[in-house]
């Protein structure tokens, strides 16, 4: 596989995933997952993750997944490549998976005394993928293993960080994030 072929491969089967966090952000709100429950003292996961917002962002990972599969073939004959179609399994476990990601990460981030919004390098930029990956897996091993080859993989692991990155700044400049990270 070529490199135009690994990124697109990449970017295409991550989609379901990349998209859940931003649309939480836009649709987010309401009562909070942890309902102001403290753990050891501190919250367990704070006001930033809601069922709102969950539900939204999974809702909008799915919907993304089913536009992808309505413009895989034209999208394919444009590339010159064969996009990967997404499994039932996989079109729910990816945003799923993004989304149990970034909660495990407000966990940890609670965990380790950081308050909501400050940063955590490394495990901001990749918390959601790993969610992503690990779901994906386990909801249909075959789909991800025929999709997820090691180039891909290693793409996604280093291409994340940097779109990551560049949302959030532009989400910041946009005034829909209180922190550009």
């Amino acid at each position: 596989m070529d490199l135009v072929a690994v990124v697109a491969t990449a970017v295409w089967a991550m989609l379901p995933a990349y998209v859940p966090n931003n649309a939480a952000v836009l649709g987010g709100g309401g009562p909070p997952i942890d309902g102001g429950r403290l753990w050891r003292g501190d919250r367990l996961l704070g006001d930033g993750k809601t069922w709102r917002g969950t539900v939204v962002g999974i809702g909008a990972g799915v919907a993304v997944g089913l536009i992808l599969g309505l413009l895989r073939a034209p999208a394919s004959a444009l590339l010159g490549i064969s996009l990967p179609a997404f499994s039932v399994g996989a079109l729910f476990a990816l945003p799923t998976g993004a989304m149990l990601g970034d909660i495990a990460a407000s966990f940890l981030k609670r965990r380790t005394g950081r308050k909501r919004g400050r940063p955590f390098p490394g495990l901001d930029q990749l918390d959601f993928v790993l969610g992503a990956l690990l779901l994906a897996g386990l909801a249909d091993p075959a789909w991800f293993g025929a999709v997820f080859t090691l180039p891909v993989l290693v793409t996604v692991l280093v291409l994340t960080p940097a779109l990551h990155v560049s949302t959030n700044a532009i989400a910041y400049w946009l005034g829909l994030k209180d922190e550009p990270w």
